[in-house]
């Protein structure tokens, strides 16, 4: 017989860590090829883990709820001797086959490996004050932090902790230190003063409410936020945090695309099997623009901006849940409307069924939202780290308009819907923005309504 080991993998190039959401598989369950062993979770993404070969689940190293860095052993599979393992570049053998003369003796490797493990297994467990004296736990990571950043005991049980039990995880006791100021205080109410300066009074900051202090009514109803809740909660202050958002709206007649779509929409969904919506009209006039602007589509990091060589354009999408959930268009200058159609109807159909992967959410460069679908007019989404810039269409609303003719301005009734772009003003600004967002307007103003190409 030989182990494989089964490691958590990597789900994408800035995650570290996933969650353990529950095991399929148990304790001497057989699996066979890519059949699902566990659900795993990371701020992107519910995912599953196959089973890279066939065999009997030998031993599960993690419970659900469980964080586990990416590259660690979650699990063991037992296979028969010379069973193919090369299969998975996450997989490891942990134990040569056992030579036919001695079935029953162990390789060395293993034994070295557990002793290992066993040895490892006493000093997590035994990591001092994992518990404060009210029963609280803090990871070892979370009581680093703490003791980096000056932070008592008293202090780290007011922290409002978003894990499972209530736990501070790492993300908490972060955006707790952004939010905390202490390094610039030296005492409650005055400030350290600086060379040639005396202490200024200042007002003591309120102390941060404690998880589930908040007082309410006998009536009110108090619901846990769920996972994926907590994580768009932590990436959407994170956002704002990062980077100074700046707004600005223009207002497209898009009578033409509608009058396109209401003529066509029937015949093309017979003709090709797909429905015809606007977000695929919209994203083809974004991939235009950003071709004519190439320096919105960039991320930030430190004092460098990264200019992408793709145009990878993420869309909204709603989950069951009624959370939102970004898969991600790749190279959407490279398609062409019916690309496009599918590409979108596709994504959007697996984000309502829960079924899409890992790699479907992530590289994205620019983001387009559709608050139009709420009957909203307009918005300010919030930037989508790590790009710099994110779109909202609104509702289209028939409206009276001037329209100018050779005759001169008339008063008509026009399909009109407002725009918003939000832009990250460290890297993009408002001469930039404007333009970009006005040559989105001008592309779909110009639509041919006597369009065939598709």
């Amino acid at each position: 017989m030989a182990q494989v080991e089964l490691i958590m993998p990597k789900m994408g190039e800035s995650i570290i860590e996933a969650t353990i959401l529950n095991w399929v598989k148990q304790v001497g369950d057989t699996v066979e090829v890519d059949e699902t062993v566990l659900e795993i979770a990371t701020d992107k993404v519910d995912s599953e883990v196959p089973a890279p070969v066939a065999g009997t689940i030998k031993e599960i190293r993690f419970e659900p709820d469980t964080t586990v860095a990416v590259g660690e052993v979650i699990a063991l599979i037992e296979t028969e001797a010379g069973a193919e393992v090369e299969a998975s570049p996450a997989v490891a053998q942990s134990e040569e086959p056992t030579p036919p003369a001695e079935p029953s003796t162990p390789a060395p490797a293993p034994q070295k490996k557990a002793a290992a493990t066993a040895t490892s297994a006493p000093e997590k467990e035994n990591t001092p004050t994992e518990k404060s004296e009210n029963g609280r736990f803090y990871s070892p990571l979370v009581r680093t932090i703490a003791d980096k950043e000056g932070i008592g005991q008293a202090e780290l049980d007011q922290i409002p902790g978003s894990g499972n039990g209530g736990r501070v995880t790492k993300q908490d006791i972060q955006a707790y230190l952004k939010r905390r100021d202490n390094r610039f205080i030296t005492g409650p109410g005055k400030a350290a003063p600086t060379a040639g300066t005396s202490a200024t009074t200042l007002p003591p900051r309120p102390p941060v409410a404690p998880a589930g202090s908040l007082a309410s009514g006998s009536s009110d109803e108090i619901i846990q936020m769920d996972r994926m809740r907590r994580l768009i909660a932590d990436h959407m202050v994170d956002s704002k945090r990062t980077s100074p958002h700046v707004t600005s709206f223009i207002e497209v007649d898009v009578t033409d695309i509608v009058n396109w779509r209401e003529r066509v929409k029937k015949g093309f969904q017979q003709q090709h099997g797909e429905k015809i919506t606007y977000t695929p009209i919209f994203i083809e006039a974004v991939a235009k623009a950003i071709k004519d602007f190439p320096l919105v589509n960039v991320s930030v990091d430190g004092n460098q901006i990264i200019k992408k060589a793709n145009i990878n354009i993420g869309m909204a999408a709603a989950l069951p849940s009624g959370n939102l959930i970004v898969p991600v268009i790749r190279n959407a200058d490279q398609l062409n409307l019916m690309g496009l159609t599918k590409r979108v109807n596709d994504l959007a159909n697996r984000a309502r069924q829960n079924k899409l992967k890992p790699e479907e959410i992530k590289d994205g460069t620019f983001t387009v939202t559709n608050v139009g679908t709420f009957g909203n007019v307009m918005g300010t989404p919030i930037i989508n780290q790590p790009q710099v810039a994110i779109l909202a269409v609104g509702a289209i609303r028939k409206k009276p308009a001037v329209v100018e003719t050779e005759y001169g301005d008339l008063i008509a009734i026009r399909q009109m819907m407002f725009m918003s772009l939000s832009y990250d003003h460290r890297v993009v600004d408002g001469f930039l923005g404007g333009s970009f967002l006005r040559r989105i307007g001008d592309y779909l103003e110009a639509f041919d309504p006597e369009r065939t190409d598709v």
